[in-house]
């Protein structure tokens, strides 16, 4: 007979591969990205520029103001391509990408196994991916 594993114990799992994940290349690139990111002082007035550029775009939405809104959103859009240009601000969404990757894999990997296991359990075809009785 096989162990059966109770919630908790997956949990506790979880928490051990998300403290080994935590501790990866990639997420250790990302805690530093981010921390230039937000050390650096041209990006954090163009954020604030952003934000209130924002409020802005929110009130003359709320007073039906289309000309002046339209101005404003062309001014946030002007602003979100100036930080898109920033050298650090490109590597901080390429390190984003990584830990999405990243993230992505390990589900991933996840999902394949637990049905792999379940069509292995139950003497299905793993070539065909199906469990002997599934009518699908």
């Amino acid at each position: 007979m096989t162990n059966l594993y109770t919630k908790e114990d997956v949990k506790e799992k979880a928490r051990e591969l998300a403290k080994m994940v935590a501790e990866t290349e990639e997420i250790d690139f990302y805690k530093r990205a981010e921390k230039q990111v937000n050390d650096h002082i041209r990006i954090q007035e163009l954020i604030a520029q952003i934000k209130k550029q924002q409020k802005e775009a929110v009130n003359l939405k709320h007073y039906g103001k289309t000309e002046a809104l339209k101005q404003v959103e062309e001014k946030i859009d002007s602003l979100h391509n100036e930080i898109d240009e920033i050298p650090l601000v490109q590597e901080f969404k390429r390190s984003q990408i990584e830990v999405n990757y990243l993230l992505q894999m390990i589900t991933n990997t996840i999902s394949k196994t637990v049905t792999d296991e379940i069509i292995i359990s139950t003497d299905g075809d793993l070539l065909k991916g199906r469990t002997v009785k599934s009518p699908f």
